[in-house]
């Protein structure tokens, strides 16, 4: 057997090779995959762009990517899940299966969780921008013929986007509004027109996304960055939103969800905020009785994603903005770091 294999590996920031290293292992209930194809998320940016993901710094070179579509081309001892030539995407979060969460069915929040292409465990964990990847049978989920590479490798990021949808409760029939419309964004507003949220409005400071909101079925886009937006909130639904999405990850937009859900209503926050404290209305949180809630990652989502994708429910297409080979890699995350004119980027193996 080939024991080597080709994989970009991050060196520090801004600094991707492509070099030659060890194929991973197979040992029992695991199995090996070979990428197909490979979406660049925002923690992936974060490395590439800072050499850190927040708390989380490298402490040795590896390789990102945990957005993918694979083919099963080995299976350990004790799997019969999945089978050789299956093809696969993948939920890159490895939880213990053992912990009082994994035992309650929040298996997002073990503690114990081994997220591919991550430095939230030491050594960090390889990810998918390598030939081969080996992963627990458990976390692949068999595509249908309908679901192509590119919309396999977008599963993961609509499986963020579908498990905060379910963190809020009802959707049908309330007012939504989505702050950022960056990829996370722009799926959870597709997620909640699914399920028959109305109106649905999404904001950003970036006409480009606006626009791309609007065309994808938003039935409003604002700019927060007008004097006016929240007179704008008012003039539309009287006391505000029913439930906010604040996606963009900025304490600014946090803060002005408060004001701009109405007395009841639901604030979830799925952008990542940094590990700084950041204040909050605690007092407008309580006379108004808003429920603030976190969402992390994905519960058991990704076979309810797959099936609302393959029954043309949701169309994800339109947000595989380019694709790079694997060989172009480096040159693959500057053009993701630009955002403004983008989307996903995924990369063919």
């Amino acid at each position: 057997m080939i024991s080597e294999m080709t994989a970009a590996v991050l060196h520090a920031a801004r600094d991707i090779r492509i070099e030659r290293v060890n194929r991973p292992g197979l040992l029992p209930g695991m199995v090996t995959l070979r990428s197909r194809r490979v979406g660049i998320c925002g923690s992936d940016l974060h490395y590439f762009e800072d050499g850190r993901c927040a708390a989380f710094v490298p402490d040795r070179p590896f390789v990102l990517g945990h957005e993918f579509t694979a083919d099963v081309v080995a299976v350990g001892d004790g799997v019969d899940s999945v089978k050789t030539g299956d093809r696969v995407t993948v939920n890159p979060a490895r939880n213990c299966g053992f912990c009082e969460y994994c035992k309650a069915g929040r298996i997002n929040l073990c503690r114990k969780t081994i997220m591919l292409g991550s430095a939230s465990s030491t050594p960090p964990t390889n990810g998918a921008l390598a030939e081969f990847v080996a992963v627990r049978a458990d976390q692949c989920h068999a595509l249908p013929n309908q679901i192509d590479d590119s919309i396999g490798a977008m599963i993961e990021p609509f499986a963020v986007a579908l498990h905060a949808v379910k963190r809020a409760g009802v959707v049908s029939g309330r007012s939504v509004l989505v702050m950022g419309a960056g990829t996370i964004g722009q799926l959870v507003a597709i997620a909640v027109r699914a399920f028959g949220a109305v109106p649905v409005a999404i904001s950003d400071i970036v006409a480009y996304r606006r626009e791309k909101a609007v065309a994808l079925g938003a039935d409003l886009s604002l700019d927060p960055s007008q004097g006016d937006f929240p007179a704008q909130v008012r003039k539309l639904t009287g006391d505000g939103f029913d439930l906010i999405f604040e996606a963009s990850g900025s304490p600014l937009a946090l803060r002005a969800s408060f004001d701009l859900v109405r007395p009841g209503g639901t604030v979830v926050q799925i952008g990542t905020l940094g590990t700084a404290d950041i204040p909050l209305p605690a007092n407008l949180l309580m006379n108004r009785e808003i429920n603030f809630i976190g969402s992390m990652r994905y519960g058991n989502v990704f076979d309810e994603a797959i099936r609302l994708v393959a029954a043309g429910r949701v169309d994800l297409k339109p947000l595989v903005s380019q694709v790079f080979a694997l060989d172009q890699s480096a040159k693959a995350f500057e053009h993701a770091a630009g955002k403004s004119q983008t989307f996903k980027v995924q990369i063919d193996l």
